[in-house]
């Protein structure tokens, strides 16, 4: 059996021992035996543990419960618990595919509300509460749009907004991708590549964010994000498997 101080499983990862000791404290991986000194003593299983939890949140996707769900497994299998974690990933794996799949529908719907496919010109002028209510989203989700960048809205001589046709079609594209979990700053650059190119691929646009850009959030390249999330969960049941068949019985082995 191997044994492990703190400082040499921060260095096996390239972290912070304080970082062994945060995954220690929420539960992500077991709490270690002490020497009489009280110095922890880590195990082959703890650096495993401390692999999977890696690799579960080494991309972070948020939306629905998706990151709760990793939390979750990890948990599991730090308690030896290794069926349910397992079927704890299986779950975290179909969700990760039906938000690919939700991407991908929302682009296709942009690709086509660009087009003009699904273009309804009625030649109405709507006020920001009509264009709310025929979107079904609220008023606040329009204004921040609008402060965002995504939308410049024209005005009347008293200064109230309206909304014609072209800003409906712009407002159902960003309706599409906002409910696919597509961030503001993605949805904003590429509203601005078709705008300059309307030949340029729209998937590429809305998955590369800008060299320049200060902060990259996981939603701003949410396919690229979800994809590797995917794989990184198919590495992370194959490692739990391995887990359960070698610590099952004695996880200081």
């Amino acid at each position: 059996m191997n044994t492990y101080r703190t400082a040499e499983i921060a260095r096996i990862f390239g972290i912070h021992p304080n970082t062994v000791r945060l995954y220690e404290e929420v539960g992500l991986i077991p709490k270690p035996e002490r020497k009489a000194n009280g110095y922890r003593v880590f195990t082959d299983f703890h650096v495993e543990q401390l692999k999977l939890a890696r690799t579960a949140l080494q991309v972070e996707v948020l939306q629905n419960g998706l990151r709760k769900q990793a939390i979750d497994m990890i948990k599991a299998s730090s308690a030896l618990n290794f069926n349910k974690a397992i079927h704890l990933t299986e779950r975290y794996i179909e969700q990760l595919t039906r938000e690919q799949r939700n991407a991908e529908e929302a682009i296709a719907i942009t690709e086509k509300l660009l087009s003009g496919e699904y273009q309804e010109l009625s030649g109405a002028i709507l006020t920001r509460k009509e264009t709310a209510d025929l979107l079904q989203i609220s008023m606040d989700a329009l204004r921040n749009w609008e402060m965002n960048g995504l939308l410049t809205v024209k005005r009347k001589q008293n200064g109230y907004r309206v909304y014609f046709d072209e800003d409906i079609r712009r407002l159902k594209i960003i309706r599409s991708l906002r409910c696919a979990n597509y961030s503001l700053a993605a949805i904003l650059r590429m509203l601005n590549t078709v705008t300059s190119d309307p030949k340029a691929d729209i998937r590429e646009a809305i998955d590369t964010p800008e060299e320049d850009d200060d902060i990259i959030s996981v939603c701003d390249k949410l396919l690229t994000s979800l994809q590797y999330a995917e794989k990184n969960a198919q590495a992370m049941l194959t490692q739990l498997e391995k887990m359960k068949e070698q610590y099952s019985a004695n996880p200081t082995l």
